[in-house]
């Protein structure tokens, strides 16, 4: 049985060798032209289901409930039950107490589900500052053993993403991609600021390929019926979750103070993982574009037409309904945000990242405010697009910093920032 993600994809491909005009193909595009961005207007995520106004902070849980309801049903996908009841068992596996020249020490940490799916959480904890710290939690895209160099971190067997010539490495062989995404976590500068970092390789909990659920989390749980079925971003942020539950079993970490974080698909997953844990203190999308921090209406950069084609397993069968028909979705990125509320969330984006949409990005984060205004606290606080590499806003906060589509040290240093003033440290 073919299902809609399949059938959407095979009859793509002869029209575009047929070289037939079909809509499809037209809302593929990417759109850079701030000129071809359509007239449009947002849902107001302070106006309940049934019309009537949301006026006080007390009225925003049903209003909340509502909002991530839709997500659930047109975006993201619903998490099976069985899912969101899954308690992991969590075995220590290696504690190196002399990582980074004695700074630091480093936990592995194995997560078991069952059914051969093990996440593999690496937490690295400052040994100077007194416990418990507080920590960022992310995901990685190139295993726990690309994040550093030191050969005592476990390489990952799990599937590896190609690279950009389509290459596989075999890391249960090799020793290649040992440290390759270090420049994306400065462990140096998050361990001397006194947090811990966590993270997990994504490709331990659902491959990142259409595999019909039949790999990773989503074989174990299965296939739920409907289009609103849980896509890989859903299960992404499930994992996520499931790093936290693990925090709160360390006494060596202040699991009330923990920011989760991520990058491009990662940053999607961060902002859907915020939005359903209300235990994440901070959420921070980075360059997360499309289907993440980036208004869909606008329809500049990449689009959701694209998206869907490219990437049919990340969000729920439904979300293909509004492929070229954006303006139907019946919420879009600022609300996304809004859920997070009243908690601080960060939204970043990069100046040459136009695939991203970093004014789409902004706005999101500006039409956000008025949810958090409900609680007596300031948004971006401005009202156009701040300029390049001049971070702005308070409990809502952004920045388009110089260069490309990346995780880069100013990024992080206006995080630890965020963190440091939210969680009371300065």
């Amino acid at each position: 049985m073919i299902d809609r993600r399949s059938l959407f994809t095979m009859l793509l491909v002869p029209l575009a060798a047929l070289g037939v005009p079909a809509r499809a193909q037209d809302h593929n595009e990417a759109n850079y032209d701030e000129a071809k961005v359509p007239v449009y207007s947002l849902p107001d995520p302070l106006v309940k289901n049934d019309g009537s106004p949301v006026k006080t902070a007390a009225g925003w849980p049903a209003r909340r409930a509502e909002i991530l309801a839709l997500f659930e049903e047109h975006v993201y996908g619903r998490t099976p039950d069985a899912a969101r009841a899954a308690k992991l068992p969590a075995k220590v596996t290696q504690t190196i107490p002399d990582f980074l020249d004695g700074k630091a020490t480093l936990k592995e940490v194995t997560l078991t589900l069952g059914e051969g799916v093990d996440l593999h959480l690496m937490l690295v904890l400052p040994n100077q500052a007194a416990k418990p710290v507080p920590a960022f939690l992310g995901l990685n895209f190139r295993g726990n053993h690309s994040v550093h160099p030191d050969p005592r971190i476990a390489l990952s067997t799990a599937w590896m993403r190609p690279d950009k010539d389509g290459n596989v490495v075999d890391n249960r062989s090799t020793e290649v991609s040992r440290g390759a995404a270090a420049g994306r976590w400065p462990l140096e500068t998050i361990i001397g600021r006194g947090y811990a970092l966590a993270t997990i390789y994504y490709g331990d909990i659902d491959p990142d390929f259409d595999d019909g659920f039949e790999n990773g989390v989503h074989a174990v749980f299965g296939k739920p019926d409907g289009p609103g079925a849980w896509g890989s971003i859903g299960a992404w942020a499930w994992g996520l979750s499931r790093g936290l539950d693990y925090l709160e079993t360390d006494g060596e970490v202040d699991a009330k103070h923990v920011a989760v974080l991520g990058h491009s698909r990662l940053g999607k997953t961060s902002l859907w993982a915020g939005a359903q844990d209300q235990r994440f203190a901070i959420v921070i999308s980075n360059d997360s574009g499309c289907g993440g921090a980036a208004l869909s209406r606008r329809a500049f950069g990449e689009r959701v037409g694209r998206i869907n084609t490219s990437f049919p397993h990340w969000f729920c069968d439904r979300f293909l309904e509004y492929n070229g028909n954006e303006a139907a979705l019946p919420v879009d990125s600022h609300e996304l945000i809004a859920l997070m509320a009243p908690r601080p969330v960060y939204v970043a984006s990069a100046v040459e990242d136009e695939w991203a949409d970093p004014k789409g990005e902004f706005l999101s984060a500006k039409h956000a405010g008025p949810v958090y205004a409900l609680f007596g606290k300031t948004g971006v606080g401005i009202g156009e697009q701040p300029p390049v590499d001049s971070p702005a806003g308070d409990t809502v906060r952004y920045h388009v910093r110089t260069g490309k589509h990346d995780v880069t040290d100013f990024d992080w240093a206006q995080y630890l920032d965020f963190a440091d003033r939210h969680f009371g440290r300065k």
